[in-house]
């Protein structure tokens, strides 16, 4: 997994810079899909969809960090964010199982 597939630049891409790579995109494009959820519902608004791509790209850059970059503070800038949105995709499936009142 650290054999350089291609370069791109001087920067060697190998197959966990690929992991990583896929982390980041999916950890920050949950902020896009959360101003497309909001602009549409015209309100703040996290949709579940915000909570699986927090949780996938959290386990893809702890994956990298973890055996790509054997990096601790990598590691751990990513470990609460997922415990995290993990507590709250938990939160909003049981919340989807009554009625919601409050607004």
């Amino acid at each position: 997994m650290d054999q350089v597939l291609f370069n791109i630049g001087n920067i060697g891409v190998t197959p966990w810079k690929i992991v990583g790579y896929l982390g980041v995109a999916l950890f920050s494009g949950r902020w896009f899909v959360q101003l497309y959820a909001s602009r549409a519902n015209g309100r703040p608004t996290l949709p579940r969809i915000f909570w699986y791509m927090s949780i996938l790209g959290s386990l893809l850059l702890l994956s990298y960090f973890t055996f790509g970059k054997n990096d601790s503070v990598g590691v751990l800038s990513n470990l609460f964010p997922c415990v995290v949105a993990g507590y709250n995709l938990y939160l909003d499936l049981n919340s989807s199982k009554k009625v919601d009142v409050v607004r």
